[in-house]
């Protein structure tokens, strides 16, 4: 399976956006990640929904878009979604998940379960024809610059044997959190293949995009 990296945007640098987006089309990034916070599902705020149109209309890179928002079963209508995108809708966040998880798919986008590292992995397993990735978080979600869980490597091997055993091996499996150049490479042999790059990799300051992605593609490849 190939491995894809998504950059987060929630630390890029805002003031030279146009300028970062250029740069990963130019690298052949596979997907921009979105975090959307509402401070009720996490405590923070991050992008929103004038954010990702803006996006759409900027780059044709696909967009990974991470709802930590409470309830988003009613709140999917206020996003607009384009094929090719990916969209995190968290388990733990409302009590329609396949609902919401067709709807994603209705749209166009490719729905995606995110689990935090709190949550065990049976939960995924009554929702497999519903998802085209699963996104484990590796730390717990709201804030940049976390340590890494290490429980959740391990938990990363019982996920893909768990697809793999179920007959999906297609489902990917998306980290988020802490994916430093040594972690990533921890996940990607444990059977990740996207990976959601920020403080601990792509953005480590210093140092350009360019040589932070190459690293990054070696340490996962």
């Amino acid at each position: 399976m190939k491995k894809k990296i998504s950059p987060s945007l929630m630390c890029a640098d805002f003031l030279n956006l146009g300028a970062e987006l250029e740069e990963y089309e130019r690298l052949g990034i596979e997907y921009l990640h979105i975090d959307v916070m509402d401070g009720v599902f996490v405590p923070n705020f991050a992008l929103g929904t004038d954010f990702i149109k803006k996006l759409h209309r900027a780059t044709d890179i696909p967009l990974d878009i991470h709802l930590m928002i409470d309830r988003p079963d009613a709140k999917l209508g206020y996003f607009e979604l384009r094929e090719g995108d990916l969209v995190s809708v968290h388990y733990e966040s409302t009590p329609h998940i396949q609902r919401t998880l067709a709807a994603i798919r209705q749209a166009g986008a490719k729905p995606v379960l995110a689990i935090n590292p709190g949550t065990p992995i049976y939960v995924v397993e009554d929702l497999l024809p519903d998802i085209g990735a699963v996104l484990v978080m590796t730390v717990n979600p709201g804030y940049a610059g976390q340590k890494l869980i290490p429980r959740t490597i391990e938990k990363i091997v019982r996920l893909r044997k768990m697809l793999d055993g179920a007959g999906y091996p297609e489902i990917e499996i998306e980290c988020d959190g802490n994916i430093s150049f040594e972690n990533a490479a921890k996940m990607s042999r444990a059977g990740a293949s996207i990976f959601v790059a920020g403080t601990s990799s792509l953005y480590i300051s210093g140092t350009s995009l360019e040589e932070n992605l190459k690293k990054l593609r070696a340490a996962i490849e």
